[in-house]
This record gives structure tokens, sequence and C-alpha cells, in this order.
């Protein structure tokens, strides 16, 4: 199967949810809400979510949706409701005929409502079933860092399609990597489908822009590679990371940047690994977090599995619940950071 329509609705309702995104963070009305885990989520992020489930409800009624957040916060406080309402309808594409194949504006509150609550499925290992996160690295938005709006298609628990929107990433694939933001020329959509390849284009406010091929760059001296990480140590152990670079040889600083836009990066040779280890042996990642940036990086020619060497695993529910960490590497050096992986880890 071609998924031609799934990744061509996924890539056009990623690029309007940026739209909104983009809006809400420089009208600075990004207030806050916390959820149980004490993580805060934006304007922005129900925002996004509304958008995004309502174009895959409009194109594929059938499917289920993973999705992070749910309305029932909104519905105790209609005022946020209503400005959030507000942002949603504003959001459209400048494009006609793109702004129809997403199923046009969300019709009244309510029905932005439901759709941020249609992102309720428990994920699984039959049928077809999307991951979104609307804003991946909310710490990164909130100070202008690096985010992403993140949508990614299983079937039968294996992932065929993903789409990364990442408004402050350059669109040059050639620039090197680096936690800044801000200027002209920023702004890039990454997909990939299934034994297709991986690819970039500008986020534009339209129609879709031309894509190009992209591929990880081949790592003949480790030592020379660039690591990105999370700028959160809550979210991955940086002194396993340091340790591990050390023990490469690797003397470069590392780069680190809020959510899937690392995966980006490395897909198209901006940078080279990308390690996310885990910081409790109780956590489990979710797999919205990963699933689009996964697909990404294997059809750029990358290798990604977890600490132990074995591939993620999104079939089990909404958290890699089979899986510990993430190392995501060029294929040709992957094996070399494994095995290092596992000796520092294998130290504790």
């Amino acid at each position: 199967m071609s998924y031609s329509h799934e990744i061509d609705i996924a890539l056009l309702a990623v690029q309007r949810a940026t739209l909104l995104t983009q809006k809400v963070f420089h009208n600075n009305a990004k207030g806050t809400l916390s959820k149980d885990d004490r993580s805060p989520v934006t304007i922005g992020d129900f925002g996004a979510q509304a958008l995004i489930i309502a174009a895959l409800r409009h194109n594929f009624p059938d499917d289920e949706i993973v999705g992070e957040e749910e309305a029932s916060s909104l519905r105790d406080n209609p005022s946020l409701a209503e400005q959030i309402f507000a942002l949603v309808r504003e959001s459209k594409l400048d494009d006609s005929s793109a702004e129809s194949q997403l199923g046009g504006p969300i019709e009244d509150l309510d029905a932005m409502l439901a759709a941020i609550d249609a992102g309720k499925s428990s994920g699984g290992a039959k049928g077809r079933i999307w991951a979104l996160d609307p804003v991946d690295g909310t710490k990164g938005f909130l100070r202008g860092g690096q985010y992403a709006v993140c949508l990614a298609l299983m079937v039968d628990g294996d992932v065929k399609v993903g789409v990364l929107g990442c408004p402050n990433l350059p669109v040059d694939d050639a620039a090197p990597i680096s936690a800044d933001v801000g200027g002209e020329g920023k702004g890039v959509l990454f997909a990939a489908v299934q034994g297709q390849g991986a690819t970039s284009r500008p986020l534009t406010r339209g129609a879709l822009a031309s894509a190009k091929t992209i591929s990880m760059q081949e790592v003949g001296d480790i030592t020379q590679a660039t690591f990105c990480e999370s700028v959160e140590a809550a979210h991955s152990s940086h002194g396993d990371q340091a340790a591990i670079a050390k023990r490469l040889g690797i003397t470069k600083e590392s780069v680190r940047m809020d959510s899937q836009a690392k995966y980006g990066s490395i897909a198209r040779g901006a940078g080279d690994l990308y390690l996310r280890l885990p910081v409790r042996k109780d956590y489990e990642e979710k797999i919205w977090d990963h699933a689009a940036g996964d697909l990404i990086v294997r059809e750029a020619g990358g290798e990604v599995t977890d600490a132990e060497g074995k591939r993620l695993d999104f079939s089990i529910g909404r958290t890699l619940k089979a899986n510990k960490g993430v190392v995501a590497a060029p294929r040709g050096v992957h094996g070399k950071v494994l095995e290092v992986v596992k000796e520092v880890l294998g130290n504790k």
C-alpha cells in the first residue's frame, strides 16, 4: 500500500496546526495548565490537537487516535475553551483546496471539544491507529526553543507514516545543528512512508512545498560525531550520555534541544547520534514521543533501538512498555554506539 492519501493529509494537517502554534507563541497567549504529571499543557497543545484530529476524522473516520491531551479541563474552564476555539477558527491554510482536503474549519466549540477528546484510543497491535503529539517539547515551545508537531500512523502496531512539523528548525538541510532559533528561513516538515524514504520541505501557510529526499550522514570517524540530547535532565540521563561520549572519544559538546526535532535533525545529517537514556527504572516512554521520529530516521538510513538493542515496539498500548531508552544512529556506527551504551549502563 502506498499510503499516498495518508501522508498528504498528515502533512497538511501538521502544517495547519503549526500555523496555530506559531500564532499562540507570537501572541503570548501561551497560558498553561498542569497535567497530573505536572507537565505544562498550553493553548497550543489543545488547539493543535483539535485541528489535527478534525482533519483525521474527516478523511479517515474509522481510524483510532492516540492523542496526548483530553478536554475535561477545558469543559471546566469555558473562557479558556472559547479563547482556544477563536484561535482554531482563525488557523486556516491559505490554499482553499488544501484547506478543503482537511474538511475546512471546525464548526463550533462542542465540535472542537469532541475532536480533542477523540484521541483516547488505548493503542495496540490491531488496526489503524494514529499517534499524535500536538506540541512535543512544551517547555521548548514556551521559551521559544525547539518543538515539534508530531503525527504517525501505525497499522497493526507497525509505523507506516510519520510527519514532524518543526517551526524553529532551519529549512536548509545542510545547516549545522544548533539549539538556536528564530529569524528567517525557519520551519521545516519532515516526513516518511515505510519503504519509501524520508523527505524534508519548508513549512508554508498554504499548499505543500516541494519535498527533498534526506539521508543520514555516514560517520567515518565516530570521534567527530555530533550528539543530540534532551534539554531536560528529567527526560534523559545527561551523566550517562557524557560517559558514553567520552568512551567513544567524542569531544564536541552535545547539542541539547527539545522534542522530536532531534530525530529530524539527525535524519537529514545535521547531527549524527541521538541518545535518550532512562532516568528511572519504571519510566515508560509515550508512543507519540517517538513514532514519527523513529520511522523518519530509519527511512533516512539510520537505526533506532532501545538501550538493549531492541526495536521500539509501538504495538503494546500508549507507552513503549517493552523498551528502555532510545539509541538512534547511522546504520554503520549504531552497533558500536550500542555496545558502549550497554557498557556504561551495565556498570551502574
